[in-house]
This record gives C-alpha cells, sequence and structure tokens, in this order.
C-alpha cells in the first residue's frame, strides 16, 4: 500500500478505532485519549498515511461556525425547529457555533467569510437563495437532495420518502382502503418529487388512481380542511387522506367531520410528518416519524466530518424512519 492510498478507513481500521476519532488525532481537535492520540499517529505513520488535497481544502476554517438554511416557511413548523436544535447540539459538541440564516439571505456568496460550512435544509428549486448558498465557496451539506443546477452540495443526508409513503399507503390498503389520496406541494424538492414518484408508482402497482391534490409546502390547518373539503366533494369515493405537509393533518379531520365522514371507519388518515398536532390530534393521526432532531444531528455531524476530512466529498448518508400507527387508520 502506497502513502498516496492510504485512506482515513484504512488508518482506523489498522488502529481499530471510528474515522471520526482518526481525524480528530489528526487535526488535533475532540476529546481523545491521549494513548489513543499516540496509538493513532503511530499506526499513521507506519502505513504512510498523508492527507488528500481535496481533504485539506475542507478543513475547518478560523471562524468556528457553520450557517442553516432552512425553507421559508419553516419558522411555524414544529419539525424544522425540532431539527434546528438537533443540529445546534450536535454542532455544539465539535465547538462550532450554528447561525440560522434569513430566509431572504441576498449576499450568499460572502457567507464564505463568516462561517466554516452551510447546512441546506429541503432546498427547493424555486429558493432563489440555494444556488449562492451551494456556491458560496464552503463546505455544503444538503438535508435531502438539491433537484436544481448548478454547483452540487458536497454532502448529503437523505430519508427514503418514496419508501415511507408507500408503507404508509400498503398501511391503509391493509386496513381496506382501496382509493387513497395525497395532499403534498408541487415536486419542487426531492422530498416532494418523492412523495409524487410514490403515489404515482404504488397506484399503477395495485391498478387505482391516487390523486394527488396539490397544496402549499407549508399548508396550514386550514388550507388542508379547505383542500380536503374540495376533494372529498370532488371525489367521494375517496377512503383515505394521506396529509404531506407539517402539521395540517387535522384540516383533513375537521373536513372529515363537516362531510359527515368517521375518521378511522369510512375515511382513514394518515400523515407524512409526525409530530405533536398529529400525536395529540382527536382521534391521534398515524404517521411517520422522521426522527427530525436525529435527523438535524446527522446533517451537522456530517458537515464536521467534511470539514475535518473524516468524510470525502460526494458522501451521500442514510436517515432511517418509522411509522407510528395511531386510531385514524383503525379500519372497519
Amino acid at each position: 500500500m502506497t502513502s498516496r492510498s492510504v485512506t482515513l478507513h484504512d488508518v482506523a481500521r489498522a488502529a481499530g478505532v471510528s474515522k471520526s476519532t482518526v481525524s480528530n488525532v489528526l487535526v488535533g481537535s475532540g476529546r481523545v485519549a491521549e494513548a489513543t492520540r499516540d496509538h493513532v499517529r503511530a499506526v499513521a505513520a507506519e502505513l504512510g498515511y498523508r492527507p488528500n488535497s481535496a481533504a485539506r481544502r475542507l478543513r475547518r476554517a478560523s471562524t468556528g461556525a457553520v450557517g442553516l438554511h432552512l425553507p421559508k416557511t419553516a419558522t411555524r413548523l414544529a419539525y424544522y425547529m425540532n431539527l434546528a436544535f438537533g443540529a445546534v447540539e450536535r454542532a455544539q459538541q465539535d465547538g462550532l457555533d450554528l447561525v440560522l440564516l434569513a430566509p431572504d439571505t441576498g449576499s450568499a456568496g460572502g457567507l464564505a467569510s463568516r462561517v466554516d460550512g452551510l447546512l441546506v435544509i429541503d432546498p427547493e428549486v424555486g429558493d432563489p437563495v440555494v444556488p449562492a448558498l451551494l456556491d458560496a465557496g464552503v463546505p455544503v451539506v444538503t438535508g435531502e437532495r438539491y433537484l436544481g443546477a448548478g454547483t452540487p452540495p458536497t454532502g448529503s443526508v437523505v430519508c427514503d420518502n418514496a419508501a415511507s409513503l408507500t408503507a404508509l399507503l400498503d398501511h391503509l390498503h391493509e386496513r381496506g382502503a382501496l382509493r387513497p389520496a395525497l395532499l403534498a406541494p408541487a415536486a419542487d424538492s426531492d422530498w416532494a418529487a418523492a412523495l409524487h414518484a410514490a403515489a404515482l408508482a404504488w397506484g399503477r402497482r395495485h391498478e387505482v388512481d391516487v390523486v394527488v391534490h396539490t397544496v402549499p409546502f407549508a399548508a396550514t390547518v386550514a388550507e388542508a380542511e379547505q383542500a380536503t373539503a374540495e376533494l372529498l366533494s370532488r371525489r367521494p369515493g375517496v377512503d383515505a387522506v394521506v396529509c404531506a405537509p407539517d402539521g395540517a393533518s387535522p384540516g383533513v379531520l375537521r373536513a372529515a367531520a363537516t362531510a359527515g365522514r368517521r375518521v378511522g371507519t369510512d375515511l382513514l388518515v394518515a400523515s407524512c410528518v409526525d409530530g405533536v398536532v398529529a400525536a395529540g390530534a382527536r382521534p391521534g393521526v398515524t404517521a411517520v416519524d422522521l426522527r427530525p432532531a436525529d435527523y438535524g444531528r446527522a446533517c451537522a455531524e456530517l458537515l464536521s466530518d467534511l470539514l475535518s476530512g473524516a468524510a470525502e466529498p460526494g458522501t451521500v448518508r442514510h436517515h432511517s424512519w418509522t411509522i407510528e400507527v395511531r386510531d385514524s387508520t383503525a379500519g372497519a
């Protein structure tokens, strides 16, 4: 093995420690026991490890801060606030301050001199700030992939949102639903595009038309109520409604009650995003738990690893989800 081919992974495997521990030792950061530091340095020297130029370019600058960009409508959604708290907590573990960027940040290019890296969550194609952030000259981690053109992110943390919706639809089908509908935003983000694709694929597989009714990315309860009322009036045969936006599912319950539909029996209701609103509704709404705080931690951890050289540019990490089953999908 030549010095050019030795990687952090090789050193970590030979030393019997994690890649992040190796990175912390080699850049002199983190909390690592002195004996472990000596051992890792000795193994790295023996193997002839030399950091590659890409990793050196991505090493942490001197600001000690990273930026967080959320969708414009995120400030009133519990999902993004929980995600932000998780990112703050993980960044602080590495001695980094996290700065929440204004949604309409104008001169994104100047951010390179003020932060060491950026977290860009659920980047939408129509968000004019995102391309400038991706081209700001610092490492950028996106939460979900960016579907637009231009400079790609340095790394991404993604959920299999198509699989989560497919699992929800399968659950509804098992509980007796034959004609489901989906309230979802336009396919301008990776999340929304995955939902549209999954609904179409599921419908083809089951030879049914999954009605997709477009709602705002951060639809309010009132907007979800109006959309559901229109849906049930136009398609009275619909027997299940999946509400994609965070916190909007009570609107579906209200519209169902107004239409004389019994939630959990002749109309099943589910949500693509879990939280206190879905759990506290009456009846409780079955939902996908995306574990937003852990997701925020995962995004901040990847950015930290990119800055330290413990992860290579182009790294994509995957985040898991679960389904919380509640009374709204009890079935007949």
